[in-house]
């Protein structure tokens, strides 16, 4: 996937929320201060100030281009974005208040696309990857999942090698079950062997449906048996900690609880951290003392969708680490060569491949509502 794009920098952490809700006060109570106010409410940085404009994201038709300080224009809808790993939050699509928005990744964001984060562990998202995660490698490099984003002439020597059609999609489902961190980076053998291939084909394939979580029209995943977890106590007051207790496979917050969560659930960690205190952590820091500015705004009850969102991230959590000792034993075998691939002319890969393809089908507003001259 010679294509890769760093990560998203937001500058200000109030761009991005749980709640969308929040996102709405937060706006309102920027656009209707003032002067030093707003300043401070913004948060400005070197590359994002009240009195600079900036370019319309792509696919956001509805964004203002103007000066904020001029006309902050109507609230954009938020999008949904991975903010974290697993974490789906949502962010104001406005480049006027995005130190690094890569309008390059919103040019290609479409029901078609997926996004490979480069993590330890990799990720796969259907949204865009909007947090502290790592590179980013979408799948497609054109809208519509016209062009994939792979080395040219790999997909044909596959097929060949395999005895049949390879989708760009097989490819990704193969990285997440063979690769592995590397000293020289993220490695992805590729297997001479076809049986090899199919065994880590349909390993990537479970990995990729509980990682998507029913996104694009899929079922969302379920635990085997017929088990899932329930709510057994509602969440009433705000919750201030979360605990488990394994013996029961019970998940406490506040006075909530939820079971059965499955321990591997609750020890499920990405970058060194535990997935699901992650998760709660992020929902309460709006209610942290040391919180001020537009931060501080939130909800002030806990929002009944977390509890849902908190049920499906159980269950998702759960699956992969159920893959885990599966994934970890599976062996890609004998690999093609680098000269097997330097013959089939797949390596290296051009240079036009590692940058982005000229997508443009209309007109971008620039700052100020300008349009470049093409």
């Amino acid at each position: 996937m010679p294509w890769a794009v760093g990560g998203l920098r937001l500058g200000r952490d109030w761009v991005a929320a749980p709640d969308p809700a929040a996102l709405r006060a937060r706006w309102a109570a920027l656009t209707s201060a003032e002067g030093a106010d707003r300043d401070r409410l913004f948060r400005p940085s070197r590359s994002r100030t009240p009195a600079a404009g900036a370019a319309a994201l792509p696919g956001q038709r509805s964004a203002a281009t103007a000066r904020f300080t001029d006309e902050p224009g109507p609230f954009p809808d938020p999008v949904r974005v991975l903010r974290e790993p697993f974490d789906e939050q949502w962010l104001l699509p406005d480049q006027r208040l995005i130190d690094t928005a890569r309008p390059e990744l919103w040019r290609v964001l479409d029901e078609h696309q997926l996004f490979l984060v480069e993590t330890p562990d990799p990720l796969v998202t259907a949204h865009l990857p909007a947090g502290r995660l790592g590179r980013i490698r979408p799948l497609h490099r054109r809208p519509g999942g016209a062009e994939p984003n792979l080395a040219p002439g790999l997909l044909p020597l596959l097929g060949e090698r395999y005895g049949g059609w390879v989708a760009p999609e097989d490819v990704l489902c193969w990285i997440l079950a063979a690769g592995r961190p590397g000293p020289r980076g993220y490695e992805v053998p590729l297997a001479a062997d076809p049986g090899r291939w199919r065994a880590g084909l349909e390993l990537g394939h479970r990995l990729l449906t509980v990682q998507l979580r029913g996104a694009r029209g899929g079922e969302p995943p379920r635990l085997p048996g017929g088990r899932r977890p329930y709510v057994r106590s509602a969440v009433t007051a705000w919750p201030h900690e979360v605990a488990y207790d394994a013996a029961s496979e019970t998940l406490s917050l506040g006075g909530g609880t939820v079971s059965p969560v499955p321990p591997g659930a609750w020890e499920y960690e990405a970058q060194g951290v535990r997935v699901l205190e992650a998760w709660f952590t992020a929902r309460g820091t709006h209610r942290d003392p040391a919180a001020d500015g537009l931060e501080a705004l939130g909800p002030a009850e806990w929002p009944q969708a977390w509890t849902s969102e908190l049920l499906a991230l159980v269950t998702t959590l759960a699956l992969l680490a159920d893959l885990a000792p599966e994934r970890a034993a599976f062996e890609p075998g004998p690999a093609l060569t680098a000269d097997e691939l330097r013959a089939a002319g797949v390596l290296p890969p051009p240079r036009w491949a590692r940058r982005p393809a000229s997508v443009l089908d209309h007109q971008e507003e620039g700052p100020g509502g300008q349009f470049a001259l093409l």
